[in-house]
């Protein structure tokens, strides 16, 4: 069974421990910097919500959902009161083993009960190249929308 926990001080060093494999380092920043801007965004009015991704006692991964756009000066129309699965990553150890699909889904369920405010969508952005991970958004209903977050693609699923 695949849970989200809250980050804490007793979880912390074993989210951050967390690293996909060399070849799709540049799909996703590490769990780190993840939590850094999850800090600055919420010390300066926005919403960050971090996840460790349990398969039981075992941590497999980490997703961290954003709601609205907060003090983001540049972010793409769909970013103002939708929310948005900011950070999403399996651990190397644990990819090809199902964990990736049953935490998208719990963050889905998560999001759909808007825990931070109404909005209309859940969005996310990916690499072009990042066949894997559009192939998994799209089996949830997420759609390419033709505009872009810097060199990523924006996909969106109505809520």
């Amino acid at each position: 069974m695949v849970t989200l926990r809250k980050i804490t001080g007793e979880n912390l060093w074993e989210i951050v421990a967390l690293k996909v494999g060399e070849s799709q380092r540049h799909f996703v920043a590490d769990n780190t910097r993840s939590l850094l801007e999850a800090y600055v965004a919420i010390t300066n009015g926005g919403m960050a919500l971090p996840f460790g991704i349990y398969a039981g006692d075992a941590p497999v991964g980490f997703l961290m959902i954003g709601y609205g756009c907060g003090d983001w000066p540049d972010a793409p129309a769909i970013a103002h009161d939708n929310y948005s699965l900011w950070r999403f990553m399996i651990d190397e150890r644990y990819q090809g083993q199902g964990y990736g699909r049953a935490a998208l889904a719990e963050a889905l369920r998560f999001i759909r009960t808007l825990p931070c405010g109404p909005a209309t969508y859940c969005w996310l952005s990916y690499e072009p190249e990042n066949d894997v991970a559009k192939r998994l958004y799209a089996s949830f209903g997420f759609t390419e929308t033709g505009d872009w977050d810097d060199n990523e693609v924006i996909a969106a699923l109505p809520l």
